[in-house]
């Protein structure tokens, strides 16, 4: 095919985007150049196994020893079942935004909004906390003496420079993902590949083999700790579905974005903690918390200061497109919330650059709240830790929101019509992941150490009950779902509308 037949068929494919965005109600003004590599490059680097399994990896080997791996394969299939729900939506709903126009067509505007506004909050509080995570590297890489201070202006200038990045458009957004996926994806086979092959100290049995309970309590209880290491990895994957309008195809190619990046964002997930877990210098000091930085301990016997500054470099090109990802994916919510007037300021919040057609002023509230939470944070480290701590619960709520929004749009009717379908699996999968996911929630808000403090049992819930109780507030006040005029609730309507004809 040539130059000239593969421009008019990009065009035909642009066309047939919008004749079908005109069809659910929306025009949109997104540079719509985004392929599917580069989708899912967004929704792999927003997951980022790199950043997952490097902060939590700690907590998780100290809660449930090695066995706690399984986790990683058991969260990655329940994590599999709420994407394929997702698929479904986006294929026949493919708008910017994702969690909250899918909510609003499949429920209804009161409902889209209240999981438009957890997942904002839980976007926010994932930012500022990632950006946080990242900081420790950028001192030991420019050999800064860490404390709260340099914490704080390094997380602010993190958040600035993704900002910056992102103001410049969708196809640096678009390459930078990509080039963050490639650095990770090599990063994590070069060095778990090294680790397994030059500095194993364990062997795979310790997988099979968890530590002993005091007075032989059942392990069960430690092996459900130790999952919430896999339950903060698996998800990212929804964000290829808030650059859908910035996606050519994007009903047909974002479903299978959405699957590769579980298949091998948890791949990568899995194959990096393996190697960690086996490459344990030695494993009863990890397991006794005598190791305060077991990762950085293990890179460093491994492969030496000048290696791990190498390691380094990779893991902080991960955090940064970790960060880009996520403040793409909340500018995007919340410009979808401006289309629809559904929140104070959508006139300001609506508008797009008209050189880098991105929405510059959502842009900026997504890079200031981060930036205000990590603020106080310095200030008020007990409250603030209960927000940030509420990012992974606010996310995965958000998430439920939506699988049992399809629930309720199937037991009404609907039946999915884009070009992604489950078919007869369909409703079997819906209850299923619904199950999942609320098991999960239980398990990541459940007090466990009540000798800790307060927001080590409780931030969690704390930060749902603040997030969501502040959300009623301002639903019952403001009543900003009733302002716009956009679709709601039609999920089922249109299947109705189709078996007529």
């Amino acid at each position: 095919m040539s130059g000239a037949e593969d421009r008019r068929a990009d065009a035909a494919v642009v066309d047939q985007d919008a004749a079908q965005l005109a069809a659910l109600g929306y025009s949109s003004h997104f540079d719509r150049s985004m392929s599917k590599w580069e989708n899912f490059s967004l929704g792999f680097t927003y997951l980022s196994p790199v950043v997952g399994v490097y902060s939590v990896f700690s907590t998780s080997i100290a809660a449930g020893g090695p066995p706690m791996w399984w986790n990683y394969l058991l969260v990655g299939l329940g994590q599999l079942l709420v994407c394929l729900v997702f698929g479904e939506v986006v294929s026949q709903f493919p708008i910017s935004g994702g969690l909250y126009p899918w909510a609003r067509r499949l429920v209804g505007k009161r409902w889209a909004w209240m999981a438009g506004w957890i997942y904002a909050w839980a976007l926010w509080a994932t930012v500022s906390a990632v950006a946080a995570g990242g900081t420790p590297f950028v001192a030991a890489l420019f050999k800064v003496q860490f404390g709260p201070g340099v914490q704080l202006v390094l997380s602010l200038a993190m958040i600035a420079v993704v900002t910056a990045l992102n103001f410049s458009g969708t196809r640096l957004l678009a390459r930078v993902a990509m080039f963050g996926f490639i650095c990770e994806l090599l990063g994590a086979l070069a060095v778990g590949g090294y680790l397994l092959l030059f500095a194993r100290h364990q062997t795979l049995s310790v997988l099979m083999h968890p530590p002993v309970a005091a007075g032989g309590a059942s392990y069960l209880p430690a092996f459900l700790a130790s999952a919430l290491g896999a339950t903060f990895c698996y998800f990212g994957f929804e964000a290829c579905g808030d650059v859908a309008e910035e996606t050519p195809n994007a009903a047909r190619e974002i479903p299978k974005a959405m699957r590769m990046t579980i298949y091998i964002g948890g791949g990568a997930a899995m194959f990096v903690c393996l190697a960690l877990i086996l490459a344990l210098p030695d494993l009863p000091a990890v397991l006794a918390g005598k190791v305060a930085d077991p990762v950085a301990d293990t890179l460093v016997a491994a492969v030496g200061m000048s290696g791990f500054r190498a390691v380094v470099v990779v893991v902080l090109v991960s955090f940064l497109s970790c960060l880009l990802s996520l403040q793409a994916a909340a500018s995007r919510l919340l410009f979808a919330y401006a289309r629809d007037e559904m929140i104070v300021g959508s006139r300001w919040l609506v508008r797009m650059s008209p050189r880098t057609h991105v929405p510059l002023v959502a842009l900026t509230v997504s890079g200031l709240v981060p930036a205000l939470i990590s603020v106080a944070g310095f200030w008020l480290t007990n409250a603030i830790a209960a927000i940030i701590s509420f990012a992974t619960a606010g996310i995965y709520i958000a998430f439920q929101m939506i699988v049992l929004a399809a629930l309720i749009a199937r037991l009404r009717g609907w039946r999915p019509s884009g070009p992604f379908q489950l078919g007869r699996w369909a409703l079997p999968v819906n209850v299923v992941a619904l199950f999942y996911g609320v098991g999960a929630l239980i398990n990541m808000v459940w007090p466990r150490a009540p000798a800790d403090p307060w927001y080590s049992n409780y931030g969690m819930l704390l930060g749902t009950a603040a997030v969501v109780i502040s959300g009623l507030a301002y639903m019952a006040l403001g009543r900003p779902y009733d302002h716009g005029r956009a679709p709601e609730g039609d999920a089922h309507l249109l299947a109705a509308r189709r078996n007529r004809v």
